[in-house]
């Protein structure tokens, strides 16, 4: 059964992408999908993330901390200001402009610690990074988009902080505590979580990609170059700034990948909930999925066969 789930999750990419196509050209499949299913299933993904982790990962955070303070100030400032010259470059309408900085404002993407797996990089950093980013989206997340969108339209800090908080720390909590006090429970529940994210996300993709199929439809190379050009700067900028601080090869690839991928899922369920009425903020989430996926995955089987420190 363990095999059939690495399977399934290995082949998470394909997944994203198909489901996206059959919602594109045939929107009512994933309709029914919507805004309260986006946010539970965002939220189920991220109490499966809570129950793998235990204390001693919690603890990793001090035998590394140089590491650890130079990849979460990289993802919190270098991603950020990546969206907002993307948008600005780019001159994207305005949805798809807070869209992609909503998207550049969230923490690392769960998808990340197996890129940095395949790509021999330091797994326990990547994981260590997703925790702290994670953990502190609440607040980071939405001054971000206050402060690089809030010239565009009118973002409700409260609120969003509000709704990070509810979508990562309460439910990641939830599962670090079941963890704790069931750890037997959390072990046959956590062992599904890789896959529920899996599916939570790609189902996250066809919904919006059904709510959004016309102005997708619209503004598809605008989307998909704006979020290829996102995320190509996070990979690059995050592997350079580590480099130039001297750190050894396998922390440069896991800081390059961490800054580089973000949580379009989260990104996506925030749009949703706080600026419905722009399709496109919660499609460039979508399309910051499919396109760190395929960044990612490419460029971890380049350094799969390049030795790593």
């Amino acid at each position: 059964m363990k095999s059939f789930f690495d399977w399934f999750n290995n082949l998470y990419p394909v997944w994203l992408v198909s489901l996206a196509t059959v919602a594109f050209f045939f929107p009512q499949t994933m309709l029914w999908f919507g805004k309260e299913w986006i946010f539970w299933s965002l939220a189920a993904s991220m109490l499966g993330m809570g129950l793998t982790l235990s204390l001693d990962d919690f603890k990793s955070i001090g035998r590394m901390p140089g590491a650890v303070a130079l990849g979460f100030g990289a993802q919190y400032t270098i991603m950020p200001l990546c969206g907002w010259l993307v948008a600005t470059l780019m001159q994207l309408e305005t949805g798809l402009a807070v869209g992609i900085i909503l998207v550049a404002s969230c923490p690392g993407g769960m998808a990340s610690n197996m890129i940095s797996y395949l790509a021999r990089a330091n797994v326990a950093l990547s994981v260590v990074l997703t925790i702290c980013s994670t953990v502190l989206a609440f607040f980071f997340t939405p001054m971000w988009t206050s402060l690089l969108a809030g010239s565009r339209v009118e973002v409700d800090v409260l609120e969003m902080s509000l709704s990070a908080f509810k979508l990562t720390i309460a439910p990641v909590t939830l599962g670090v505590l079941i963890r704790w006090l069931l750890p037997k429970t959390a072990d046959r529940i956590g062992a599904c979580g890789p896959t529920v994210a899996v599916i939570a996300f790609t189902c996250v993709t066809g919904g919006i990609v059904a709510a959004s199929a016309e102005a997708i439809a619209a503004n598809f190379g605008r989307l998909a170059f704006a979020a290829l050009l996102l995320h190509l700067f996070g990979f690059g900028l995050g592997y350079l700034v580590t480099k130039l601080f001297r750190f050894p090869e396998s922390i440069a690839r896991t800081v390059s990948i961490e800054v580089g991928m973000q949580n379009g899922g989260m990104a996506a369920a925030l749009a949703k909930q706080h600026f419905a009425a722009m399709p496109l903020a919660a499609a460039a989430g979508v399309f910051s999925g499919v396109m760190q996926n395929i960044v990612g995955g490419l460029l971890a089987s380049w350094w799969k066969r390049r030795k790593s420190e």
